[in-house]
């Protein structure tokens, strides 16, 4: 079956241009929210708009229908100019139902587009909401823009030609909502036509369905009399070229990938699943076909073994999860210490401890990633600030890795892994390539002298691949010699070889860029910031320069070891505050680290910081 997608309407009424526009859709678990929100993100990308997303899921995988505990929700905001988050407060909300209604409603600017399904409020759907009087009858919406549409009657109606049960009729109303916000914000059909065909192609009557609701919906906003004008948000000023929209954790198999080719590996993933990280596993279990291979573990044990093993063997080796996983890693992590691999291990943090909030964001992992293991075991850190930048972290830490003979840790975290954003897809051969040298067993004929545990001037030592000829040496957890690799229980070589893999690590500071300050080189005020916080703070921030205030911004990437020259830099302000997703841990870092008295801005949500809270704390600091 072909869908037609000739014909397309503009719009008649009055069309209103914004420079921006923050949507959020929200419904229950099974109303497709998430399709509603991808779709909207993908149209407004090909329209041009700089994207940015904010999906946000309940944590129960079977939550009662109509509960405030299953909602689910996707907060997309589309602009003409760069833009780093997915919006503060929302200028429109699309509700499906009661309690996506009341769980979401505070985050409504007064003045702004309510869209409610009108249909489910019934008394039924109420009392599921624990709400006792209807919203849309007790006047609590009247500073907003209110619109009560019967989505699910009027997609029944719009369908009842192809003879569909109610019940799978009822599901096309999640494209009922998406036709009338793509009314309302002038988004194009197109793109939504070809995906219901290549989705539901195989089933005729479901894809003419989802057809005939989309249209239905944008018809609706034409024609009814509520709306008396739409939106137009054009397109941004990025710079030329080609762009794809991309989330997280998608970005960083891809980089994973390219950085497996760039260095001539075959890519190995040893994983279990975890939320938000099993995403990473799906996406690279797709690409064999370029040298990935990807075993989901029994445990998360096993999982961070079988990397370990695959790096001895020489392989680009990978092991991802999020907290609770990483914990139980802990032992294995020591061993690839020990054994001076270059190992990845991923860490796509959530709200913890233990189970915690496994669908929502936070930072509340770094003292693990550095310290979170037995005796004297330093990892290097790394951690992506975006959607996009994960690309090129997984590349910055695997040629870590490789140089330094180490295993070394990617931080990322919920808001970035399932967030998007337009990621400009680079010239490949721009690309640098991560070079690696095995040791041969034999040169001009002669055996070489090998010694397994031998360092060069970053204290590296050689990666030898099993089977080459003269190159037998002993792995194991047990303390080795230096330069010989035996055992050893020698407390001054003990001593000695704890010492070198810090001084190793610690050498790692020479070797990566300077770090970076947006704003005056001095003054008043640096805002020090680190994974996905990045987004805010530099939007706050730009905000506040605008405002004449004396304000600079940095954000890390390296945060083990910190970049050579931060010490120097935090000293020419007169106050650093540091924002994070935590209680403040690396304020703490920083104050053991440069004796700086930082002052934190934390927030243990679950959500990611509001730009506004960052110029409020920014302004409250100027003031004082």
């Amino acid at each position: 079956m072909s869908i037609s997608t000739e014909g397309l309407p503009a719009t008649t009424k009055h069309v209103i241009k914004l420079d921006d526009a923050t949507v959020r859709l929200v419904g229950d678990s099974g109303d497709g929210m998430q399709l509603l929100g991808t779709q909207l993100t993908n149209t407004s990308a090909l329209a041009g708009n700089d994207v940015a997303t904010f999906p946000d899921f309940p944590a129960e995988i079977r939550a009662p229908r109509g509960t405030r505990a299953g909602v689910s929700g996707f907060q997309v905001q589309f602009a003409s100019e760069d833009i780093f988050t997915p919006g503060d407060r929302l200028d429109a909300l699309v509700a499906m139902n009661p309690a996506a209604l009341v769980t979401n409603l505070g985050d409504l600017d007064a003045g702004g587009i309510l869209i409610v399904n009108e249909d489910s409020f019934e008394d039924k759907d109420l009392k599921l909401a624990n709400l006792k009087s209807n919203p849309l009858e007790d006047g609590s919406l009247d500073k907003y823009h209110l619109f009560k549409v019967p989505m699910t009657a009027l997609t029944r109606k719009a369908v009842e030609e192809l003879g569909l049960s109610v019940k799978i009729a009822d599901r096309c109303k999640n494209f009922f909502a998406m036709g009338l916000v793509y009314w309302l914000y002038g988004r194009d059909l197109t793109a939504t036509l070809r995906f219901i065909e290549s989705k539901f192609g195989n089933k005729p009557d479901i894809a003419l369905a989802n057809e005939r609701a989309l249209r239905a919906g944008w018809n609706y906003g034409e024609t009814t009399e509520a709306f008396v004008s739409s939106f137009r948000v054009d397109p941004a000023r990025l710079p030329p070229g080609n762009y794809n929209n991309v989330m997280g954790n998608e970005s960083l198999a891809w980089g994973l990938i390219t950085a497996a080719h760039l260095s001539g590996k075959e890519l190995f993933l040893g994983s279990y699943p975890i939320t938000p990280a099993s995403d990473i596993l799906h996406e690279l279990s797709k690409y064999k076909n370029y040298g990935v291979r990807t075993f989901q573990a029994e445990d998360e044990i096993a999982a961070i073994c079988s990397a370990i093993g695959a790096a001895f063997g020489g392989a680009m080796a990978i092991t991802t999860s999020s907290g609770p996983g990483i914990a139980l890693k802990g032992e294995a992590m020591g061993l690839a210490v020990m054994l001076e691999l270059p190992l990845l291990i991923i860490n796509v943090q959530r709200g913890g401890p233990s189970t915690g909030l496994p669908t929502k964001t936070e930072q509340s992992d770094l003292f693990q990633a550095i310290y979170g293991r037995n005796g004297e075991c330093p990892l290097p850190v790394v951690a992506a600030r975006s959607p996009a930048d994960c690309f090129y972290v997984a590349q910055e830490a695997w040629r870590l890795a490789v140089r330094f003979m180490t295993p070394v840790m990617i931080l990322s975290d919920g808001y970035i892994a399932n967030g998007s954003e337009p990621w400009m897809i680079p010239d490949a051969e721009s690309l640098p390539r991560i070079e690696i040298q095995h040791p041969p067993g034999v040169e001009n004929g002669e055996q070489v002298h090998f010694r397994p545990y031998e360092r060069n001037e970053r204290l590296a030592r050689p990666w030898a691949l099993p089977g080459t000829p003269g190159l037998m040496h002993r792995v194991g957890g047990l303390e080795k010699e230096d330069g010989t690799g035996n055992v050893s229980y020698d407390p001054e070589n003990h001593e000695h070889m704890v010492k070198t893999r810090a001084r190793k690590v610690a050498l790692i500071a020479q070797d990566v860029p300077p770090q970076a300050v947006t704003g005056p080189e001095s003054g008043d005020l640096l805002v020090l910031s680190w994974g996905g916080t990045y987004g805010a703070c530099t939007t706050a921030v730009e905000r506040c320069r605008r405002a004449g205030l004396s304000v600079a911004h940095a954000h890390l990437r390296y945060l083990n070891p910190f970049p050579a020259n931060l010490g120097e830099i935090l000293g020419r302000y007169q106050k650093i505050l540091i924002p994070e997703l935590n209680m403040g841990q690396l304020r703490s870092i920083v104050r053991d680290t440069f004796l700086i008295d930082a002052i934190g801005l934390n927030k243990i949500k679950g959500k990611p910081f509001a730009v506004a809270e960052i110029v409020a704390k920014i302004n409250a600091l100027l003031k004082s």
